[in-house]
């Protein structure tokens, strides 16, 4: 606790002395990229968006460095993914932001899960000896563009609450959003349906929401328990598993290591298929564009073609 003390003071010290910049009419600061990309579908020219985390790192694990304390400082809303995902890091910049608006709990904070159905939430108590398990459900779930779309509703009404000059603007581009979504999905499943019913090994547990749109089956995961590394007998156990199975793909996030992934690819063998971890928003990605840079990875795959 006086660690936490002691960073929350060297934030703020770093928050004091920043001059804030001209004002958009609403500053929104989101924990992920994914969704820093759907508030800016949302609230187009009228907000500034800022993603504290890089699509190329592991969402549990992000740096609170100062610099990220400084655009909370300034934010009229912070979107998080919750469920815990975000516990190790997010919290201590809250604190040192100096800004009530955005602390859980005010108006200017909004936890994005609320609005998902969610999946695979525990039905028995959890600890962390069961590695990095979620006790309120799987925090992936912006890769399920169905939940994408669920977002941005619950986005939007906290935008027009918060900016009702700007309200009608908010819902134009929901609508907009909504349509450009749901006109791409028909295409995505179309070219995805050889997913439908195959046995597919993850590296983490990042693919139950797009279990649940694609309709495949993950048989096993690389990491022993959620956010353990893979050791020798867990993966001689995924490999048996996998050979059984008959595994069609085997999928992990860029940002996670690629050997123990290409030994179990080749050995069963099945292509791996290196999906992005998130929206490359700071270069202009759209939520749209990464979701066709998913689906067209897992194509690949499917026809053979991945790493």
């Amino acid at each position: 606790m006086r660690s936490l003390r002691l960073f929350a003071a060297l934030l703020a010290a770093a928050v004091s002395f920043t001059a804030a910049p001209a004002r958009a009419d609403l500053k929104v600061v989101t924990s992920l990229p994914d969704l820093a990309a759907v508030a800016k579908a949302v609230g187009g020219d009228k907000v500034e968006v800022v993603a504290l985390a890089l699509p190329t790192q592991d969402p549990h694990f992000v740096d609170a460095k100062p610099n990220l304390a400084l655009a909370l400082n300034r934010a009229d809303l912070l979107i998080t993914a919750g469920l815990d995902l975000e516990i190790g890091w997010l919290p201590s910049l809250q604190l040192g932001a100096r800004n009530n608006k955005i602390l859980t709990g005010n108006d200017g904070y909004l936890d994005a899960s609320r609005f998902v159905s969610l999946q695979e939430v525990p039905t028995t108590a959890v600890d962390r000896s069961q590695g990095d398990v979620h006790p309120g459900g799987n925090p992936h779930y912006l890769y399920d563009p169905r939940q994408g779309i669920a977002v941005a509703r619950g986005i939007e009404a906290r935008m027009s609450q918060l900016d009702a000059k700007n309200a009608a603007t908010y819902k134009a581009n929901l609508a907009k959003f909504t349509q450009e979504v749901q006109a791409a999905q028909q295409g995505w499943e179309k070219r995805l349906t050889g997913l439908k019913g195959a046995p597919v090994i993850a590296y983490h547990r990042t693919t139950a929401y797009l279990q649940n749109w694609l309709g495949f089956t993950t048989v096993a995961f690389l990491e022993p328990k959620p956010g353990i590394p893979p050791n020798p007998s867990h993966i001689a156990q995924v490999l048996a598993q996998g050979k059984a199975r008959k595994v069609k793909v085997v999928v992990k996030e860029d940002y996670y290591p690629d050997g123990t992934a290409k030994l179990v690819a080749s050995k069963i063998p099945a292509p791996l298929i290196v999906i992005p971890g998130g929206t490359d928003f700071r270069n202009g990605q759209t939520y749209v564009q990464r979701i066709e840079l998913l689906v067209s990875r897992l194509e690949q795959g499917l026809a053979g073609k991945a790493e």
